[in-house]
């Protein structure tokens, strides 16, 4: 079989070989992997490496996805560390979160999970950070907590020293109590601990888990989408528009190379870039509405938000560059408290549980095998060692998956690290450069509503689809799946409608219980890890035969190896003991263990049989 495909240059070949678990990069093909492409429905897999030119384009595609979950993160917290008013602060925040976010993801594509998967600054710190500055010692000076509609201070935060100590003091808080809650994650992953619960971790688990990231950002997406909703809608048809009805279409595009010179490729153009294509597009149309005045001037008016002009000040203020370093560097000296510490660790529970479900449905969405036991292990390890890099480098949140990104991979079909990697260097890029991140916050709220509408919405589809392998005729699998979403859903909502009713008479429980009980992912999460591993039901009943993967298979070897010295690694036979290591094998050790027992139990000695 042999085929070629309009969208690649002649000399742009991928490597793909058939496996059982669908199509994925493999030696030796020709012309038949781009066939295999096709039909497996991806434009580029986990190992292909796209011209450079677009995997700029693409890589931009994956920042503009992961910016407004970045950006809400020092929006939602100046209130808290008393920097509403101090536009500056905020930018430099920024700055700092896209370039730990820059760094945290070449590292988990280069040497962690080895999954096309974006890290950045993860959203589900806030409610542990908010409850955490909400102690009295945390409250802010007058006048530098809510501004109340007061003007922007557009100057530079040394200009009120005061002013910029009292926001300072607070980042150099959570600095050090994320440096040390972090290290709780690196021992759960590179120590396998993590790799061992996954044998009870199975599609009930996950579903939950994955389903309501999206779920729970239901209201998150309306109160954007709210502040103009034709603006919105139509970023939504045009995402639809662009990814669904139009993906078949390729438009022709100028190239050039060595051996054809230049000529012409047909690029998919739509199904490569739905989402930049549609927040491009809808920015531009409110750009024209704003310069014709067809929005109003007025903030109590409908449709003010989705004016481009609102944020201006941000791109004159920005500077043009700036370095953020670690530890001692802009705020200070990272103090710590026993309050802290607990009440981030608890948002670090959440996240590790998170990206477990978001590597599955990552694997899933990239058409590869599931991820082994060693790349779990590697993958939460290195996130955890990422986080201790962020709060070194200032920042008060963790790093952990994005899964509007895997969300981005199921619209484009593009599944490449190598874009990946591209996006990463783009995060770089835009925290060292201020002005290019400025630039990218004057896209309108009613743009990022629609976007997030879809986005979120492919991550919880993506969840649901690891319901596959399990038996939806089995009442025991229907009430775990419902039990579990519903509370998933409630528990949260309540907590959120009813702040404060945990009173256990000591702060630092209420505040775990707190963060714990308001997060709808580990609520759903883990109402299924404990119904599914309570109520009896076979392997293959609960949809675990598919975790039941070797580390020894090509595929396996191939996707989820390290980038070098592999053969090294596979002659020194005491790397199958190591959790994070390609050649690990829990399977194998267990069997080499139950030998031992019977060969001991054979030999008639009790004490070795024990």
């Amino acid at each position: 079989m042999s085929t070629t495909t309009p969208f690649l240059c002649p000399d742009q070949t991928v490597e793909l070989q058939e496996t059982p678990h669908g199509v994925g990069p493999g030696k030796g093909a020709g012309q038949e992997e781009k066939a295999a492409l096709v039909e497996s429905g991806l434009v580029y897999g986990v190992e292909d490496a796209p011209p450079w030119y677009l995997c700029v384009v693409l890589g931009l595609q994956h920042y503009l996805t992961m910016f407004p979950g970045v950006l809400a993160v020092p929006l939602l917290l100046a209130d808290s560390l008393c920097m509403a008013g101090d536009d500056v602060a905020k930018s430099q925040l920024l700055g700092t979160l896209f370039v730990v976010g820059g760094m945290a993801t070449m590292l988990q594509v280069a040497v962690g999970s080895r999954l096309p998967i974006v890290q950045g600054g993860s959203s589900a710190f806030v409610a542990s950070i908010l409850a955490i500055m909400s102690l009295d010692k945390w409250s802010c000076p007058a006048g530098l907590g809510d501004t109340n509609g007061a003007p922007n201070v557009t100057q530079s935060p040394l200009a009120n020293s005061s002013a910029a100590e009292a926001w300072q003091t607070r980042l150099r808080e959570l600095q050090g109590g994320l440096m040390v809650a972090s290290v709780l994650e690196i021992l759960l992953g590179f120590s396998g601990v993590i790799g061992f619960l996954l044998r009870y971790i199975g599609p009930l688990s996950i579903t939950p888990t994955i389903s309501l990231i999206g779920l729970s950002l239901i209201p998150v997406t309306a109160n954007f989408a709210s502040k103009q909703w034709g603006v919105a809608v139509m970023t939504m048809v045009l995402m639809l528009l662009f990814s669904q009805y139009l993906q078949r279409f390729s438009l022709p595009f100028p190239a050039f190379n060595r051996k054809r010179r230049c000529h012409v490729v047909w690029l998919p153009i739509f199904k490569l870039f739905p989402v930049l294509l549609a927040i491009l597009t809808s920015w531009a149309v409110c750009a024209v509405l704003t310069v014709t005045g067809a929005f109003p001037t007025d903030p109590a008016r409908q449709g003010y938000l989705a004016r481009t002009d609102l944020r201006n000040t941000v791109i004159q203020t920005a500077p043009w560059f700036r370095f953020p370093y670690p530890v001692t560097g802009e705020w200070g000296m990272p103090t710590a408290s026993a309050a802290t510490i607990l009440g981030l660790l608890a948002a670090m529970m959440v996240t590790s549980i998170e990206s477990v479900g978001d590597y599955y449905a990552c694997a899933r969405i990239s058409q590869i095998p599931p991820p082994p036991n060693h790349a779990i292990n590697r993958g939460i390890g290195m996130e955890g060692l990422t986080t201790l890099l962020a709060a070194a480098w200032g920042s008060p949140v963790g790093t952990t998956s994005f899964s509007q990104n895997i969300g981005a991979i199921g619209i484009t079909k593009v599944a490449s690290r190598r874009v990946v990697l591209w996006s990463a260097l783009i995060m770089l890029v835009s925290g060292v450069v201020c002005k290019f991140s400025a630039v990218f916050t004057t896209v309108p709220d009613p743009v990022v509503g629609g976007v997030f509408a879809v986005v979120f919405g492919m991550v919880s589809a993506v969840g649901m689809s690891s319901l596959q392998f399990v038996d939806l005729n089995s009442s025991r699998n229907l009430v775990i799946l419902g039990f579990s979403l519903f509370c998933g859903l409630m528990v949260p909502g309540w907590m959120w409608d009813n702040p404060g009713v945990i009173r256990t008479g000591s702060s630092e429980v209420d505040q775990i219980l707190t963060v714990l009980l308001s997060t709808h992912m580990f609520i759903g999460g883990f109402i299924g890890f404990t119904l599914d591993n309570t109520i009896p039901g076979t392997r293959e009943e609960r949809g675990l035969l598919q975790h039941d993967v070797s580390s020894d298979t090509p595929d396996v070897a191939l996707h989820y190896g390290f980038p070098c010295g592999n053969d090294l690694v596979k002659r020194l036979t005491f790397t199958r003991h190591v959790p994070f290591c390609p050649t690990f094998s829990p399977t194998l050790n267990a069997k080499c263990c139950r030998k031992r027992k019977d060969s001991a139990a054979e030999m008639d000695d009790p004490v070795t049989a024990l």
